[in-house]
């Protein structure tokens, strides 16, 4: 179990990355930190495209970003997002980002939605994804 110190600094760690985002259309940023189990942390940022569908969120840049690396033991990732100039809101991850989470973590995999490093909501994956579909369902 992670402790609220690094749970804390996760949350700091998507707050900072929202300065990254490329949010030319929607001017919503979000930032993204994943913690994996050896204390290693890839941070990611929502990326648009005039095209729309080619846009990425933070959570999968985070999530692939690892994964490239050879990189799956995910434990928590903390989401940050809201309009750039306004107010943090909890930014709960999309449905593709649910389920990409699925791919690579199990039910317990932890899920912060920050608005500030102290003031989060944390849920698991199985709260957020309940009766979820992935790899173990083709085995």
């Amino acid at each position: 179990m992670t402790d609220k110190n690094v749970i804390s600094s996760l949350c700091q760690k998507a707050i900072d990355m929202r300065s990254e985002s490329y949010a030319p259309y929607s001017d919503f940023a979000v930032g993204s930190a994943v913690l994996l189990s050896d204390g290693t942390v890839y941070t990611g940022c929502n990326i648009e495209n005039s095209a729309f569908g080619p846009s990425i969120c933070a959570e999968r840049t985070a999530i692939f970003k690892a994964v490239s690396e050879g990189r799956k033991d995910f434990v928590a990732i903390a989401i940050a997002g809201g309009k750039r100039d306004g107010e943090l809101q909890y930014c709960a991850p999309c449905g593709v980002c649910r389920q990409v989470m699925r791919e690579f973590c199990d039910s317990s995999f932890k899920i912060c939605l920050a608005k500030s490093a102290e003031d989060y909501k944390e849920f698991t994956l199985g709260e957020l994804l309940p009766e979820s579909f992935g790899p173990d369902n083709l085995s």
